[in-house]
């Protein structure tokens, strides 16, 4: 059993329907701050459960669920004498799988009126039968906030009857290595899933192992000592005081449920290794009765590049057939558990990446920073390091010093790979200019890009003279058709001189700047005098 799918309403940064589609298997949530991802995986979790960061919501609205431009446009309205409905919030999980299993989810309480679907709807909607007291409120023009005092909570199965947490077979486990939760001291989500391993025999067991507890600390004969001068002091009660051990409901046991991990309290160890912990835990899960969906969020946070490789080895390799949806804003995360299954949130809006010939490249390589592009509002893609700080100052002269990034403009270093970025840049629609040499062979570049030549966001900039000269170098004819040769033709031996502090002859020059390019690139980039740079370097920076 999966999510096959997922629609919002109004909830937080989602506007009107937003429906994200996912594999049965992982998918990866990527997009910048704000756009949507903790979002997303708390809708999921609350749909599941009916809890919200480790309560439950039915008790605990708020007005900052609702999407801010839907309740401004709401009170605007009530302004204006012109009321809107009051706004609700929506969330349907549609589930797919075992058919016996999710066959009581089946019918048509959705947006989609599909009676085939199965799913959970979760919504928070105005209680109709506070229509007078509203209507009445409304006349005063007082509502300064979604009048939440007229407003209920509903839970249900597509089915039509009400949803309750025992019943729904979808559990979800929420991993949140930036936060933890406390309870009794005890992390709430760590004690929770370690009782779920637990069958009913061995949780009668604990509970009355747990009471024998209570019965000894009773007779022990410092609280016994205790309780004797707490009964004798009448200031406190007429009645009899004592203390002991919480035994006000059957399960007690589970709200004093404390985990350990090398005999150390679950809470004490470090984030990293409880994020790992808590992960290893969901996926080895034996109740096969249960479908687990495993929501990560950002787990390179707290872990280090060999702790992030063994968890997300964890996960690829071993996740038991669970469905798993992460965030992560990490190239490694993202490459490592494979392109294929990207999902990218964009302004609240939705692209996944199907078939892409460049995922295997990445998959092997997860070095890559992939996610640079993904995330960036627009980029530059260049060949190495000293073609990046060139194309920096260059920016920087025509831009009155600023940085690109400082405009969302990302220079990265790709080396070689520029068709694989491409296609990544292509599937997303993020504008992409690249700026290469052209090796003396402009034909071969044509040919190179021609699959990318019509597309209105990508742009490849070289320059199409070809340049010669007589410069061997250890056996070899000199290239004069890279960065450095063509940076000298648009400038002059002198300028290159004074900027380096050398008396080189052009030749020589060549020589340097070739032996040392990053160094001559640097001095470039910081020089206190601009130089002049070839055309497709300022093609490329006119983004």
């Amino acid at each position: 059993m999966f999510i096959e799918k997922i629609k919002i309403k109004n909830f937080k940064c989602f506007e009107n329907w937003f429906e994200v589609k996912f594999n049965a298997g992982v998918n990866i949530i990527v997009g910048n701050n704000e756009a949507g991802k903790s979002t997303l995986l708390e809708a999921i979790h609350l749909c599941l459960t009916g809890m919200l960061s480790g309560k439950y919501l039915r008790n605990d609205l708020s007005p900052y669920l609702f999407n801010r431009d839907v309740e401004r446009r709401y009170l605007e309205s009530i302004a204006r004498g012109e009321p809107l409905a009051p706004p609700e919030i929506q969330i349907e999980l549609f589930l797919g799988g075992d058919n016996d299993v999710l066959e009581d989810l089946r019918g048509d309480k959705n947006s989609e009126k599909n009676a085939k679907a199965r799913g959970l709807l979760f919504s928070i909607e105005f209680d109709k039968k506070y229509d007078g007291p509203y209507t009445e409120l409304l006349k005063t023009k007082e509502i300064s906030s979604i009048p939440l005092e007229f407003y209920h909570v509903q839970w249900w199965e597509f089915s039509r009857q009400p949803a309750m947490a025992r019943n729904i077979p979808v559990k979800s486990a929420l991993i949140d290595s930036t936060s933890t939760r406390v309870q009794s001291g005890s992390d709430m989500y760590i004690s929770r899933i370690v009782r779920e391993f637990l069958d009913e025999k061995e949780r009668v067991a604990i509970s009355q192992a747990h009471r024998k507890l209570k019965d000894a600390f009773k007779v022990d004969g410092n609280v016994d000592a205790i309780n004797k001068r707490l009964a004798e002091a009448a200031k406190i009660s007429r009645k009899n005081v004592s203390i002991s051990v919480d035994m006000s409901s059957h399960n007690a046991w589970e709200n004093s449920l404390m985990t350990y991990i090398d005999e150390v309290p679950f809470h004490f160890i470090g984030k990293g290794e409880q994020c790992i912990v808590k992960t290893r835990l969901a996926l080895s899960s034996k109740k096969n009765s249960e479908a687990t969906v495993l929501l990560i969020e950002e787990p390179e946070n707290h872990l280090s590049h060999s702790k992030l490789n063994q968890l997300i080895s964890d996960i690829s390799s071993d996740n038991s057939g669970k469905q798993v949806i992460i965030t992560t804003h990490s190239s490694f995360v993202a490459n490592k558990l494979g392109l294929e299954h990207l999902i990218l949130l964009r302004e609240a809006r939705v692209t996944q990446i199907k078939d892409l010939d460049a995922s295997d490249f990445f998959h092997k390589l997860p070095g890559y920073d992939t996610l640079r592009l993904v995330l960036s509002q627009k980029s530059i893609l260049v060949e190495g390091d000293a073609d990046e700080l060139v194309v920096q100052r260059a920016y920087m002269d025509a831009n009155g010093g600023r940085l690109p990034i400082d405009d969302e403009i990302d220079v990265i270093s790709v080396g070689l790979s520029f068709l694989r970025f491409l296609e990544l840049a292509k599937a997303l629609k993020i504008p992409v200019v690249v700026a290469t040499d052209n090796d003396g062979n402009p034909a071969a570049l044509e040919k190179k890009y021609a699959d990318y030549k019509n597309i209105g966001h990508i742009k490849i900039c070289y320059d199409p003279d070809v340049d010669k000269g007589d410069l061997i170098i250890s056996g070899k004819p000199f290239n004069y058709n890279t960065l450095e040769p063509k940076l000298v033709k648009s400038n002059s031996v002198d300028t290159f001189n004074k900027l380096f502090g050398t008396d080189h002859a052009l030749d020589d020059l060549h020589r340097y700047m070739k032996r040392n390019k990053t160094e001559c690139a640097l001095a470039i980039f910081s020089a206190k005098t601009k130089i002049t740079y070839p055309k497709y370097i300022l093609d490329a920076i006119a983004i």
